[in-house]
C-alpha cells in the first residue's frame, strides 16, 4: 500500500498523471457538446458567411456597373458613328442657344489657376467662361435672373461638368453680374456673336 502511494506521489510530481478530477474533464466535454455552445458557434459561422457574401456582391455590382456604363457609352458612340457627317454637325450645334435664342439654367464660377481647353492659362480677371458645346471664341450674354445684371463673356474653356449647370464664369464675370457671394445663380445665356 505504501508502495502505491509513493508511486502515485512520484507520478504527480513528474507530471505523468493528471490531478484534475474526472468530473472537471467531463464538464468541459459537456460544455463543448451542449446545444447552447453549438448554436453559438453556428451563429458565428453564419454571420461570417453573410459578411463574405455581402463583400462578394459589392465587388460583383461594382464590376458590372462599370461594364454597363462602358456598354452604354459604346452603344451611343456606335449610333453616332452611323449618322452622316452633316447630321453629326447639326446635332452638335442644334438647339436654341447656337441659333441666337436663349438657354436657361444654373451658372457657377471658378477662379483656380489652370490650363484651359482652348490653350493657354485661365485668367480669373478676364471676362471669359466655360461651356460644354459652344465653339471657342463665341461671345455670349449671361444675365442673372435674380437681379437682371448681365455681362458679355467669351467662351474659352469646356465645362461645367456638374449636372444642372450650363455655364462656368470667370471670377470677374461672376462679380459683374453679382453672383460671387452665392457661388451659383439662375441665369439665361444668349449667343451674341462669334469671336
Amino acid at each position: 500500500m505504501r508502495f502505491l502511494a509513493l508511486a502515485a506521489l512520484a507520478a504527480l510530481t513528474l507530471g505523468v498523471m493528471d490531478i484534475r478530477p474526472a468530473d472537471a474533464s467531463r464538464a468541459k466535454e459537456a460544455k463543448q457538446t451542449s446545444s447552447h455552445y453549438k448554436a453559438h458557434k453556428k451563429a458565428e459561422r453564419r454571420a461570417k458567411a453573410e459578411r463574405r457574401a455581402a463583400k462578394r456582391a459589392a465587388r460583383h455590382h461594382d464590376r458590372h456597373a462599370t461594364s454597363r456604363r462602358a456598354t452604354k457609352h459604346t452603344a451611343t458612340t456606335r449610333r453616332a458613328a452611323k449618322r452622316p457627317a452633316a447630321v453629326k454637325r447639326r446635332a452638335k450645334t442644334s438647339g436654341t442657344l447656337s441659333s441666337g435664342g436663349g438657354s436657361h439654367g444654373i451658372a457657377s464660377y471658378y477662379w483656380q489657376p489652370q490650363k484651359v481647353a482652348s490653350g493657354g492659362y485661365f485668367n480669373p480677371n478676364a471676362l471669359t467662361a466655360a461651356h460644354r458645346s459652344l465653339p471657342f471664341g463665341t461671345k455670349v450674354r449671361v444675365t442673372n435672373k435674380r437681379n437682371g445684371k448681365s455681362v458679355v463673356v467669351t467662351i474659352n474653356d469646356r465645362g461645367p461638368f456638374i449636372k444642372g449647370r450650363i455655364i462656368d464664369l470667370s471670377k470677374r464675370a461672376a462679380g459683374v453680374i453679382g453672383m460671387q457671394g452665392a457661388g451659383l445663380a439662375p441665369v439665361s445665356v444668349e449667343v451674341v456673336g462669334r469671336g
